[in-house]
């Protein structure tokens, strides 16, 4: 269990922020770059060379993934409010600098009918959802794009049925153990039981809840190693919060997984409403988003969003899933959608003092690993020495018994020949050994009249001599 590799939420992409770079090349002349005020970068001017903005973008992403090493993971386009421009959120990680995750926004605004400027903010992945707004206030202070000034600060808005919607200010909270970090905007708060361990529990003003980062232990009960534990009568391991089949495919085992721990949790068994589950890109199939509505505990259906990632098996058949999702009351807003989405791509966990607080943890799960693999080579040594007592007494009762038909067949045999010699006798015969068969120097035994007997000896005693009972041949002169 000490080489799991988990997916996290802040890395994969989501629906509203998503992977990207810090840099852009010189050679894009004319690009203005400055250092935000509080932190981060600010890039904007004309792109050459680009007619639209979505060529624009395109560009900037693909010098992004030449800087980085990687291809940068890109959110929803939406309208930067009050402007023409389009706008879309970015993550990646920055393999030239220290393999460090970055974070940010890149806008893309028409300046002509042929010529289109772009601004670009970005931070560490860790700092973004707090520094977003002052790069913002501070781009659009001195880039005015065609002449045009778009409103700054919590001016991104996002596409939805209703139109733009408009995110309010966000502040940071730390979880009580300090294990991770989200951006929440007033009346939101992060509740201090639900969040910790590097997971979250956000509950908001009207109804919304927030799960984040939280993870399942599973066990799968068609494994060969759970099998032999349910043989050796050893318990499950600790803290398995459901016993299902492993699918790697999660776009089909994702309904049931998640029926499975409605139950699990005594929250009814109602089906639920999907309306999407998608893979999500660039997890090879390992992640999925989905979306639909739920009835949970028959106390009236909420609509839900989540992000499930999986993994494969460890020891023992054990896998995990880690999920993060909103439940949001029917009927709800945009504005609540791209809030929570917010929320969801602001969530940041501090890895490394996670993994100090799950040590103890972690070394119980090794330390029974350990002695069931114990408990399995003890049991087989076991059986292995049964095995060989078993075949060692066999061996033993088979010399014996074969040793009393030996035995038998010696005193059959004795009785044989005996008779033979005493049936012989009553009917005047005699065994004659002939020492040179038809001159081929091999000896036979014939059973013959007294007469001829003696007749035989006499005249070649050297060629023919007389059988006593003790040296008749079986199967020649007697029958066993």
């Amino acid at each position: 269990m000490t080489n799991m590799k988990r997916f996290s939420v802040s890395s994969v992409l989501w629906v509203f922020l998503v992977g990207g770079c810090s840099s852009v090349p010189r050679a894009q002349t004319p690009l203005t770059q400055i250092h935000g005020q509080q932190g981060g970068t600010i890039i904007y001017g004309q792109v050459k060379g680009a007619t639209t903005p979505a060529a624009a973008m395109a560009h900037i992403l693909s010098t992004m993934q030449n800087n980085c090493g990687e291809k940068p993971q890109v959110g929803k386009v939406f309208r930067v409010k009050g402007s023409h421009s389009d706008a879309v959120f970015f993550t990646v990680t920055n393999h030239n600098q220290g393999n460090q995750p970055v974070a940010g926004m890149l806008i893309a605004a028409p300046t002509g009918s042929q010529t289109v400027e772009a601004g670009l903010v970005s931070d560490s992945a860790a700092r973004f959802g707090t520094t977003v707004n002052p790069l913002l206030s501070q781009l659009f202070g001195v880039w005015h794009p065609g002449g045009g000034a778009a409103t700054a600060g919590s001016g991104a808005t996002q596409r939805g049925a209703g139109g733009g919607v408009s995110l309010p200010p966000m502040r940071q909270v730390t979880s009580p153990d300090s294990t991770a970090t989200v951006d929440l905007p007033d009346g939101w708060s992060l509740d201090p039981q639900g969040s910790k361990g590097g997971s979250g529990l956000v509950r908001g003003p009207e109804g919304e809840t927030l799960d984040l980062n939280w993870y399942l232990l599973v066990q799968d009960p068609r494994s060969q190693d759970f099998q032999r534990q349910m043989r050796m009568g050893i318990k499950p391991l600790p803290n398995i919060h459901l016993f299902v089949p492993y699918n790697p495919d999660l776009t089909k085992a994702y309904p049931d997984i998640c029926q499975r721990l409605q139950a699990a949790a005594g929250l009814g068994s109602a089906p639920l409403k999907m309306d999407s589950i998608k893979p999500v890109e660039g997890t090879q199939g390992k992640c999925v988003d989905a979306t639909g509505q739920v009835n949970l505990a028959g106390k009236g259906a909420k609509e839900f969003r989540e992000l499930m990632c999986g993994t494969p098996p460890y020891q023992n058949g054990v896998y995990e899933y880690q999920r993060s999702f909103y439940w949001l009351p029917l009927g709800a807003t945009d504005r609540q959608r791209a809030i929570c989405d917010a929320i969801l791509a602001s969530f940041h966990v501090d890895q490394q003092r996670v993994d100090a607080q799950a040590a103890p943890y972690i070394k119980m799960l090794n330390d029974h690993t350990h002695a069931l693999m114990a408990m399995t080579q003890q049991q087989i040594a076991y059986s292995q020495q049964r095995t060989n007592a078993t075949l060692a007494r066999a061996q033993a009762e088979g010399i014996a018994h074969d040793q009393q038909n030996a035995q038998w067949r010696q005193g059959e045999d004795d009785i044989s020949w005996r008779g033979q010699g005493f049936s012989n006798y009553i009917l005047d015969q005699t065994v004659v050994q002939n020492n040179n068969v038809a001159g081929t120097g091999m000896v036979g035994h014939a059973t013959l009249w007294n007469t001829t007997a003696d007749a035989l000896v006499k005249s070649d005693p050297n060629k023919y001599e007389y059988v006593p009972e003790q040296n008749y041949w079986r199967g020649t002169d007697y029958r066993p």
